[in-house]
């Protein structure tokens, strides 16, 4: 499924976490995994040295080149470890489609600004411009074996919800993964509940049934069976709490992007369940 795996390493706790998922998937399934680090001289202090970029660039790729000769006997596995310089998420989607990657892992962090948590600029771009799927790994985690086992699936009904969970299905046929498919209907303030009648209750209800019964019957073409829930309030929340109950090991959604001021932003609700929960996510394009 995924063979050729593209990591974005920087030598940070998130990005050895993400080498970590990627080198454990390729032990057991097979593949390889391209070990990237990206020098950018104009947020690394280099400025217009031609001489400081050389000497750093020649240090990081005896350390990249160590770790990856690291990971390579660790794990068993086929490791190519790429030092370059340039704008990280440009690079970063430049490499995986030069070499044709099916999956690029990495690690990421939530910020504070204007009050409120944000994705890392490098991740929120790479993710909405990627072309292949894209693993986003929260922590180490010492537990892992290179396998799924449960799944949580945020499902709407649209396009992008659909391909996320028939990635969803390969990836329990590989691995026999239990797959929840959940989904949350619209959270309505106390002011609104004045209008919310039994009539549009029982409306809303029927449509997150037909909803779940459609995410049944794509899951039954390719035959896996899924277990379903229908919850009520803020979806990232409610997603990331049901999966955290569940004691899932990942969660699968699709995800699209918009361009706004110039620059490719995702939604806010892949964001949220980004920056929020605690198992990796994966990011079906």
């Amino acid at each position: 499924m995924y063979k050729n795996i593209l990591v974005a390493f920087d030598d940070s706790e998130f990005s050895k976490a993400a080498l970590k998922e990627a080198s454990l998937w390729v032990m057991k399934h097979g593949g390889k995994v391209i070990l990237t680090h990206v020098v950018n001289p104009n947020r690394d202090g280099f400025g217009i040295s031609k001489t400081n970029l050389k000497g750093h660039l020649e240090k990081a790729k005896k350390l990249f080149n160590k770790t990856g000769e690291d990971a390579k006997s660790d794990y068993g596995i086929d490791v190519e470890s790429i030092v370059i310089e340039g704008k990280p998420s440009d690079v970063i989607l430049d490499i995986a489609r030069e070499k044709k990657a099916d999956l690029i892992s990495m690690g990421t962090y939530g910020k504070k600004r204007l009050k409120r948590l944000i994705l890392g600029s490098v991740t929120s771009h790479v993710v909405v411009n990627s072309p292949c799927d894209v693993l986003v790994v929260k922590k180490y985690c010492s537990e892992c074996i290179g396998k799924y086992n449960s799944i949580t699936l945020p499902f709407d009904g649209s396009e992008f919800s659909k391909k996320a969970l028939n990635r969803a299905c390969q990836l329990s046929k590989i691995d026999n993964a239990d797959i929840s498919a959940i989904y949350v209907t619209p959270h309505y303030e106390e002011m609104v509940e004045f209008f919310m009648t039994d009539s549009i209750r029982e409306s809303l209800m029927k449509e997150s049934k037909n909803i779940m019964d459609m995410a049944v019957k794509i899951a039954e073409k390719q035959g896996v069976s899924i277990k379903t829930k229908i919850l009520e309030g803020y979806v990232g929340d409610k997603i990331i709490e049901a999966s955290g109950k569940q004691k899932n090991n990942l969660i699968v959604i699709g995800t699209y992007g918009w361009r706004g001021i110039n620059k490719a932003i995702m939604g806010s609700i892949s964001e949220r369940i980004l920056i929020n929960a605690t198992c990796p996510v994966l990011l079906v394009k």
